[in-house]
């Protein structure tokens, strides 16, 4: 095992409530759960959609928060992507997070996205999944890494984002880098190295031109970006 793959699974650990990333994340939620009892007050209950989410995320959350404001979540994952059954308060959808066309607009209280909108391809695909999330909640909280942070996030090697491409594929194509393992073809070497494109603060703003953008630092520096439209 690689040192950044070591360093990958010390700082996401969500399983340790101690861990670097447990911390960022519940201060990071903290505007999340403030929408949340804000809805509740409203309607007596609370609806989300999360795209490209898991479960195990919302292990953030007290079960017992979930079950006194009513919380529903519906988390939607590419087709062929592995899910669990449906079971309180979690139900699980296979679609395409740039085509919600099954649910009409306003389905839900809340959208959510989780470092998810880097991954949906080019810029065509990023707006088309941001209008999704627009068009099926009045309100959305989205988060994303900062392209300008020293560190990328998946692969955990500093600068790794930054050098040119033909350097990227060579590094995935002969190291296990963070959460990525090695590639075993050039084909996979590409596919990893653009299944990640990170957004800098003015593109993320672009994507969500009605949302009020938030900085979460690391160290003094903007490590991710958080779009709430409340």
């Amino acid at each position: 095992m690689s040192i950044t793959s070591i360093f990958a699974k010390s700082l996401s650990n969500y399983d340790n409530q101690k861990s670097v990333g447990s911390k960022l994340r519940a201060k990071r939620i903290v505007p999340l759960l403030e929408m949340m009892e804000a809805v509740f007050n409203e309607n007596g209950s609370v609806s989300i959609i999360d795209i490209g989410g898991t479960e195990k995320y919302w292990g953030i959350i007290p079960k017992q928060y979930i079950d006194e404001y009513n919380v529903n979540i519906t988390i939607v994952n590419l087709p062929g992507t592995a899910m669990s059954e449906d079971h309180e308060p979690f139900k699980f959808i296979e679609a395409d997070g740039c085509d919600l066309s099954e649910f009409p607009d306003e389905s839900f209280h809340i959208a959510h996205s989780n470092s998810v909108v880097e991954h949906v391809g080019d810029w065509v695909r990023m707006v088309q999944f941001t209008k999704e999330i627009s068009r099926i909640s009045k309100k959305y909280f989205v988060q994303t890494p900062n392209y300008w942070f020293p560190v990328e996030p998946h692969c955990m090697t500093p600068f790794f984002h930054w050098l040119p491409k033909p350097t990227r594929l060579w590094l995935v194509s002969h190291f296990q880098l963070g959460h990525w393992s090695k590639a075993t073809s050039i084909d996979e070497a590409v596919r990893i190295v653009e299944g990640a494109r990170l957004l800098n603060k003015k593109m993320f703003q672009g994507l969500f031109l009605d949302a009020n953008l938030l900085t979460e630092n690391l160290f003094f520096m903007p490590k991710s970006f958080i779009a709430i439209r409340k």
